[in-house]
């Protein structure tokens, strides 16, 4: 009887810790090194100024590279030293999450240091993936801007 509550134990670890198909495809999709081109805000016009992922103003994430590893969930976004921007690299752990039926899946990540240790207290960030191809990916998240929370769109390219 021990023998198979472990055997059962062990195969729900298994499972619970596993990711869906779609999820790992997206990964893999992922992995690699790509340009932040364009931030957006959905149904706004006008001069638009917002700080993203608690870090910078959405100016300086245009251009940002980004690099996502898959097989470690490791990664950075590098910024470019400006007179508005604090350049250099940002590590983070990332991973894809899928959602419940009618829901776009996500990518998460929060802040880690160069090794590897969690600096942000466990708190992190989730982006909806809209579109995500070998070549090109649009994210969606939300921010608060003046006050009112809005929809920001991150357009990158894959480098190759």
């Amino acid at each position: 009887m021990k023998k198979m509550i472990l055997i059962f134990s062990m195969a729900l670890a298994v499972t619970s810790c596993s990711i869906s198909k779609d999820a790992r495809a997206k990964r893999n999709l992922l992995s690699g090194s790509w340009t932040l081109d364009n931030v957006a805000f959905e149904n706004n016009t006008g001069n638009v100024k917002a700080v993203l992922f608690n870090d910078v103003e959405d100016i300086c994430l245009e251009g940002s590279d980004w690099f996502f590893r898959d097989n470690n969930s490791t990664g950075r976004y590098t910024i470019s030293p400006s007179t508005l921007c604090n350049g250099g690299p940002r590590y983070i752990r990332w991973s894809v999450v899928d959602r419940e039926a009618n829901y776009t899946s996500q990518l998460q990540f929060k802040f880690i240091n160069e090794k590897n240790q969690d600096i942000s207290g466990g708190a992190g960030y989730r982006l909806n993936i809209e579109s995500l191809t070998e070549y090109a990916m649009t994210l969606k998240s939300t921010a608060m801007v003046d006050g009112t929370s809005v929809n920001v769109i991150y357009e990158f390219t894959k480098k190759q």
